[in-house]
Parts: structure tokens; C-alpha cells; sequence
């Protein structure tokens, strides 16, 4: 693994080929969710979910133990994310035109749907597949993934007082990517089952 001794760092995934988005279709979508036992309170306009959450809303995928939804006036919508002790949220978005896709896990994320942007807090990792082979990697303690331009910022510190940030870096792991006279087709990526915490130390 190749390591970046630094406290934040920008990346663009597309600089590794062709520039390819997230599925613009996924914004307009409807999201859908399943989960054990759902809470609303329409004054606030705040629905709650609890227990093995799902939500989708095209391509994207989102799992959590809770997952708060705010929506406004003009029906923008924002979520936050929970994951179970010991375990991590998971997301999952198509890149358009490719058979590729962002993963992203934490213990805790917010997606808003307004600026179509996705932050990882805690343990965060996120992902590229090209099929079903897993490309770049990068993890970190703050991952921020604009979906719509796919910037990414990542944070190896934590902010909070007291925190021991002596073996906290951002770690990547960027895969060089193949020919297309040499790539061959790939199959579609299959969900992964719900993740479970890991340590980010080397």
C-alpha cells in the first residue's frame, strides 16, 4: 500500500481516465427505504428510520442500523447515517456511462441531496470498481465526495479535543488503469454484505 504522509489531500478520480460522473439520473430519483421500525414528526419534516436500514434512489445505495431523513420546502432532501457498534454505514453509486462504481463506509455519514454530496466521518474508506475488481482506495478519518464533480477531500486528523492523531494519515492505493484494447469486459458489481468495523492502522 502506498501511503500519503499527509493531513488532507484533494483527488480527482477522473484523473485516471476518461472524466465520468455519478448517475445524474440518481438526483430525480424517488428514495426508497426499508428498515425494522420508521418515525415521522411532519411538523419538522424529519423522517427516522431504525434497524437494517436501506435506502436506494437509483443506482445509489445507502445501508445504516439509522438513517434520518430532513426534507425542505422544495423537497430537497438530506440524510444522516448511522452504523451498529463495531460496524460501518455502507454507500454505493454507479459512475454514468461506465461499469464502475464509488463504495464509501463509516461509522457515521450525511448525504444532501441539494449539493449532491457525500461526507464519511469516523474509520472512512471509499472505493472505485471497475466491474467487479476493487481500483483505488483511499482511507481516512473525513472523507467529503462531491458526487455530481467527484472531488474528493480527505482528513487523516481528528479535530476533537484529546484526540491521538500520531498514527492517523490518509492512505491511498491508486490503480493504474488498464488500456481499453486490454481491458476486458467486466461483470456487474455485486452488493457487498453489510460491513463491519476495521482498524485503519497499517
Amino acid at each position: 500500500m502506498k501511503y500519503f504522509p499527509l493531513t488532507l489531500c484533494a483527488l480527482i478520480w477522473a484523473s485516471h481516465g476518461t472524466p465520468a460522473w455519478a448517475e445524474k439520473a440518481d438526483r430525480d430519483k424517488p428514495m426508497q427505504i426499508e428498515a425494522d421500525r420508521m418515525q415521522h414528526d411532519e411538523s419538522k419534516k424529519l423522517t427516522q428510520f431504525f434497524g437494517n436500514v436501506q435506502a436506494n434512489k437509483g443506482t445509489m445505495v445507502m445501508r445504516a442500523a439509522r438513517i434520518d431523513v430532513q426534507q425542505d420546502e422544495a423537497g430537497k432532501q438530506k440524510s444522516w447515517l448511522w452504523a451498529a457498534p463495531g460496524e460501518r454505514v455502507f454507500f454505493r453509486q454507479k459512475r454514468e456511462g461506465l461499469d464502475e462504481y464509488t463504495e464509501g463506509e463509516a461509522e457515521t455519514a450525511e448525504y444532501d441531496g441539494t449539493s449532491d454530496v457525500l461526507t464519511l466521518l469516523t474509520h472512512a474508506e471509499m472505493r472505485m470498481l471497475r466491474g467487479t475488481q476493487v481500483a483505488d482506495q483511499i482511507q481516512g478519518h473525513k472523507i467529503i465526495f462531491n458526487n455530481t464533480t467527484e472531488v474528493m477531500s480527505v482528513d487523516g486528523q481528528r479535530r476533537d479535543s484529546g484526540a491521538d492523531n500520531r498514527n492517523q494519515r490518509v492512505r491511498a492505493v491508486l490503480v493504474p488503469k488498464p488500456a481499453a484494447s486490454n481491458a476486458a469486459p467486466a461483470k456487474p458489481a455485486p452488493l457487498r454484505s453489510s460491513p463491519t468495523l476495521q482498524s485503519n492502522k497499517p
